[in-house]
């Protein structure tokens, strides 16, 4: 009994082994690895349950048969601007169901064709947030368009960090084959952005022009 007594107590006392160290060290890295995926599970889960809600408020499914629909419907896709008939497999105009993300090629190369989705999409967002970038930098700076881009340089730098933001937001939804048009919320639609898009075009072109001729900024010198 004395003899069990004293084992018992120097096996209390003895320090730990290496095996038993590492079989310790081995249970925590495992429960430290559990709790780490069962994190990003539950990141992913909420995330996905986000995007669902997003999808269900303003994604709207466009199907082949209405784009059919439209191509020979709509008078616009009957010809282009220029006055030539689309036609399948050309370079320019192609047709409607051809050119669009959810239907036609979803390569980087149709995309960005002189009629692909991208072209105008991305140059349109640009214009808008450049023409409100412009209207409050040049009542802060006084500083032209051109002078805060290349004389003074930090515009040039924000606008380098954006221009790829905004050309990749843009194209992954067309490389999943989604189309701006497959997204509305309110007033906030595909017709409306392009609308938006091309008066933007148009007014930052013009901003530029102008502040060429007159050597000041417009939105310092006129509002």
């Amino acid at each position: 009994m004395a003899s069990s007594t004293v084992a018992a107590a120097g096996l209390r006392s003895a320090p730990l082994t290496s095996s038993l160290k590492s079989s310790a060290a081995s249970s925590l890295s495992y429960k430290s690895v559990r709790a780490s995926m069962f994190a990003r599970r539950l990141g992913s889960i909420r995330c996905e349950g986000i995007r669902e809600t997003v999808d269900k408020t303003t994604k709207k499914e466009i199907t082949r048969e209405e784009i059919l629909q439209n191509q020979e419907l709509n008078e616009s896709e009957q010809k282009s601007v220029f006055g030539a008939k689309p036609t399948s497999g050309s370079f320019y105009p192609r047709p409607e169901v051809e050119r669009r993300p959810e239907t036609g090629d979803k390569s980087l190369e149709s995309i960005f064709a002189f009629d692909g989705a991208a072209p105008e999409t991305i140059n349109g967002r640009l214009a808008m947030v450049g023409i409100l970038w412009a209207a409050v930098a040049e009542r802060i700076s006084g500083l032209t368009v051109f002078d805060q881009l290349y004389t003074q340089g930090t515009g040039l730098v924000f606008y380098v960090a954006l221009v790829p933001l905004i050309a990749y937001a843009s194209i992954v939804p067309m490389l999943n084959g989604e189309s701006t048009d497959a997204r509305s919320f309110g007033p906030f639609t595909a017709r409306a952005e392009r609308w938006n898009g091309r008066l933007a075009m148009l007014g930052f072109l013009s901003l530029l022009l102008t502040e060429n001729f007159i050597h000041a900024p417009v939105f310092q010198t006129f509002f």
